[in-house]
């Protein structure tokens, strides 16, 4: 790769990240207000509940709850007894997620780059927060995931499931717009091998059009191999 390219890459890389914090930003109070049903999906709570399951059975640890948002699927994980943080771009989030939620620490930065030591943590999530990564930016997402795992940790994503993008234009009146990527499960669940995971369960289900939704609903978790000596 040449040093032009390079650098078109790191401009592009800084573009989306840019425009999903400004998006977020915007919205934040709004989307919190709208979404505050979020964990009352028919299997949503199960997904998470499982996921808290084998962290626990895995000896326990620090959680991250990456793309938190205004937090409220981080403190839904310490109510099921796990040690857990919450970290997303957008301070405008994270303002809300501290306010609600004083007992519980969220940082800010991005999932691409994570401040986080290698193999330092029982289980990370990513709950729709990978729908506004490029394709082609996955592979060093789920990489970042894998590294910050520790041998044995488990990785849950929630995305929705499909090939066309939704477009939010102008949404609460305010003047900003963002795709949420829609993925096909099994290229999703083939990326995450491809990274290292074993794919532990895969599950869909359909819409919910009483929360509003108009895609199938994807949750993917991954267990990180233990190292074999």
């Amino acid at each position: 790769m040449t040093s032009t390219e390079d650098e078109a890459e790191t401009e592009s890389e800084a573009g989306f990240v840019t425009t999903t914090r400004t998006f977020y930003d915007a919205v934040a109070e709004d989307y919190a207000e709208m979404f505050a049903g979020e964990l009352t999906g028919p299997r949503d709570g199960t997904v998470l509940a499982d996921f808290a399951e084998l962290v626990g059975c895995g000896g326990g640890g620090q959680v991250a709850d990456l793309g938190c948002g205004p937090g409220r699927t981080t403190a839904y994980l310490a109510s099921l007894g796990l040690d857990v943080f919450g970290l997303d771009l957008s301070g405008s989030m994270l303002a809300i997620a501290r306010r609600e939620n004083p007992g519980l620490r969220f940082q800010q930065g991005s999932m691409l780059e994570l401040d986080i030591p290698d193999g330092t943590l029982a289980g990370a999530v990513s709950w729709y927060s990978s729908i506004h990564t490029p394709v082609d930016r996955l592979p060093s997402l789920f990489a970042e995931f894998h590294r910050v795992l520790a041998p044995g940790g488990h990785l849950l994503i929630a995305f929705q499931a499909g090939d066309r993008p939704l477009t939010l234009d102008r949404p609460f009146g305010h003047p900003v717009r963002l795709d949420f990527e829609r993925r096909r499960p099994e290229a999703m669940a083939e990326l995450l091998e491809t990274a290292g995971f074993a794919l532990r369960s895969r599950t869909v289900r359909e819409a919910n059009t009483e929360l509003g939704e108009s895609s199938a609903q994807a949750f993917l978790t991954g267990l990180k191999a233990a190292t074999v000596l």
